[in-house]
């Protein structure tokens, strides 16, 4: 059997970005976690220190046979600011910055094809300032992230912040809404 491939997306804070992909149709797994930057097996609070380069992130496998990555990347366009640098909402610091991680020279084609057409055709009223980049030093993110939302609905940043985004995906991709 082939592997599903996967791609890494930093779209600001991870718990978020989490929140929807794992409601997500074709997306078969989800990990919270930190990537591209420098050190060995980061913690929450170093990565939150902004001087180790991490990003946060969430690794997504998908089934092509299901979801294309450019359905995947659409979604993400739309959840979080590609145009905001080093920032979501009033999450602010390297470690929130937008960016698409790929493992293949056809996932950053499409990443790049995507932004390319989304500036040409100006749907955002400032530049898009997505990093492409390979992953790498990619870890997962502690234990106690991972489905944070599900686990943690009435905590005041995911009612206030992530639910919105759910809510958002949910009513923008009705038609790639997991059952």
């Amino acid at each position: 059997m082939n592997e599903l491939p996967t791609i890494t997306l930093g779209g600001g804070c991870f718990w978020c970005t989490e929140a929807v992909y794992v409601k997500v149709r074709g997306v078969t797994d989800v990990e919270s976690g930190y990537s591209n930057g420098h050190g060995e097996r980061p913690s929450y609070e170093q990565v939150c220190s902004g001087r180790t380069g991490y990003n946060e992130v969430v690794k997504l496998t998908y089934d092509p046979s299901d979801i294309t990555l450019r359905e995947i990347l659409e979604i993400f366009f739309v959840i979080h600011d590609p145009t905001s640098l080093n920032r979501q909402g009033n999450d602010s610091g390297t470690q929130y910055r937008s960016g698409i991680y790929y493992s293949t020279a056809e996932q950053k084609q499409i990443a790049d094809d995507m932004i390319r057409q989304m500036s040409q055709e100006k749907l955002f009223d400032k530049p898009i300032v997505t990093e492409v980049l390979p992953v790498a030093d990619y870890w997962p993110a502690e234990a106690y992230h991972q489905d944070y939302f599900e686990n943690n609905p009435d905590q005041g940043y995911c009612a206030f912040v992530v639910g919105p985004k759910v809510e958002k995906f949910r009513k923008t991709f009705a038609s790639r809404v997991k059952d």
